[in-house]
């Protein structure tokens, strides 16, 4: 019983998927949860962290991904807040540093009990101790990534290439401001690959075999 117990442990692994807008990543993701047969975690996250916690969603969203405000702007956030608001209220008030540490005590949480795979939300970092992860960093050529956005959200070019700018930005002072690495450079990950290269299902499976080299694991079958 304890040698089958330990076994199952020893097989859990996560694979976390960071990527630029527009990539494919979460496609990615995905699709290498179907070949692995686990959950991928994306913005789950937030219902899970906000659940887990008993706050409002709304407090995880308007952090998600998010650097952390300055002091001085949630003290004015504070003194604006009316008295006797819901927990809603204190989105302003309570940093973004308290609700990384919730979001990554649910992240942990998560892989201690199951293989699976993050997209985002500095998974890497925070399961920079895990024994058994891979951290890749899905990327994509402008003009695949201009048309993806064109597709999915229904914008002009010239507002895919402005969103893609914004949320990128964005996502890279947040890596940047609450874990050790750079975000998107190779450095900070074990594999960084462009989508447009193989295509979204040939990505999944250039990652799938990347991670049983890594792990010196049989993925396939799972």
């Amino acid at each position: 019983m304890n040698k089958n117990r330990c076994t199952m442990e020893q097989d859990k692994f996560v694979i976390n998927i960071g990527r630029q807008l527009g990539s494919g990543g979460k496609a990615v993701g995905e699709a290498l949860g179907r070949r692995l047969g686990v959950h991928v975690y994306d913005k789950q996250l937030i219902n899970l962290a906000a659940e887990q916690s008993g706050l409002c969603t709304e407090l995880f969203e308007q952090a998600d991904e998010k650097k952390s405000r300055s002091l001085f702007s949630s003290l004015i956030g504070y003194l604006r807040m009316p008295f006797g608001g819901d927990e809603c209220g204190m989105t302003d008030v309570l940093s973004s540093e308290a609700l990384f540490k919730i979001q990554s005590d649910v992240i942990r949480d998560i892989a201690s009990r199951e293989s699976c795979i993050f997209v985002g939300r500095c998974a890497d970092y925070i399961l920079r101790d895990h024994p058994r992860a891979v951290n890749v960093f899905v990327t994509g050529a402008p003009e695949d990534r201009v048309r993806r956005l064109c597709e999915q959200e229904n914008v002009t070019p010239e507002e895919a290439e402005a969103q893609m700018e914004r949320t990128d930005t964005r996502r890279a002072s947040y890596y940047d401001y609450f874990s050790s690495g750079k975000w998107g450079e190779a450095a900070t990950y074990h594999l960084c690959i462009d989508s447009s290269v193989l295509g979204i299902e040939g990505t999944a499976d250039f990652i799938r075999e990347f991670a049983e080299r890594k792990l010196k694991m049989n993925l396939s079958g799972r």
